[in-house]
């Protein structure tokens, strides 16, 4: 008998309420190591109740979030990133006055292993590990194409280069489980085909698994290896994306009675 597989993220019975409205109704889902999962629904549907959930900005009411089999409910925010969770927000937060590379480089601190007393000492291991870091660092914005522009502030980028930024920064901190919330907001087409490509590298070179929360259902369609529909804070569909497309429930939540 095969030994049963155990999920890089798992997602059991989650129920959330916010003044006694129900956004998230036990709410089940898996992601496993190396897995594009696309999370789709209209808006209020639930998904960035579920995102900050699983980041631990919210409380779920009950249910279980576990990490390589393990509970992480009882942790915090602060928490996540040194169990292999990384994200990127809808609203665009770097620090404007700070370089690019720097931006990035606060991701970096989970992935650093020097304790601190030998970090002001500035001891062998330290500097080694600065310099690992820093090269690790330089290889995303290389891969981000952002490497021309890694010692310019960021108040001088575009809203489309900041969303890389964003990526690398989220990448910096070594996860296994990337959380993207709507990446191509704001993109133009051209913009959203070359995003398309960097989630499929970024997996293929890092062996992450994403979480892809996003409106653009062609994105969504093209790079997922399987996508979970909501609405109403019910999960409606999970499947392949060709499967999901043409679900009944995921045709009326986004296209009305009409289309069932």
């Amino acid at each position: 008998m095969s030994k049963q597989r155990i999920p890089l993220l798992e997602v059991r019975d989650l129920c959330i309420s916010f003044g006694g409205v129900i956004a998230l109704n036990e709410i089940s889902l898996e992601i496993h190591e190396r897995e594009i999962v696309g999370l789709i629904g209209p808006n209020g549907a639930g998904k960035t109740t579920l995102f900050n959930c699983l980041s631990r900005l919210y409380r779920q009411s009950s249910g279980d979030i576990l990490v390589k089999g393990t509970s992480v409910t009882p942790l915090g925010a602060e928490d996540m990133a040194s169990r292999g969770i990384g994200r990127t927000f809808q609203n665009i937060a770097l620090f404007e006055s700070m370089t690019v590379f720097d931006n990035v480089l606060t991701g970096a601190q989970f992935a650093m292993n020097g304790a601190l007393s030998a970090d002001i000492l500035g001891g062998p291991r330290v500097r080694r590990e600065r310099a690992v870091t820093r090269d690790r660092i330089m290889h995303l914005l290389s891969l981000l194409e952002l490497a021309d522009i890694a010692d310019h502030t960021i108040a001088d980028q575009n809203f489309a280069v900041r969303k890389r930024i964003e990526f690398a920064r989220a990448l910096a901190a070594d996860p296994s489980l990337l959380m993207l919330d709507e990446p191509a907001g704001g993109l133009n087409r051209e913009e959203v085909a070359h995003l398309e490509d960097l989630i499929r590298q970024v997996r293929d070179t890092f062996n992450v698994a994403v979480l892809l929360v996003e409106h653009h259902l062609n994105l969504v369609m093209k790079v997922s290896d399987r996508v979970v529909a909501m609405d109403f804070g019910q999960k409606i569909a999970d499947g392949l994306p060709h499967e999901v497309r043409a679900h009944p429930q995921v045709l009326r939540a986004y296209l009305g009675e009409e289309a069932a």
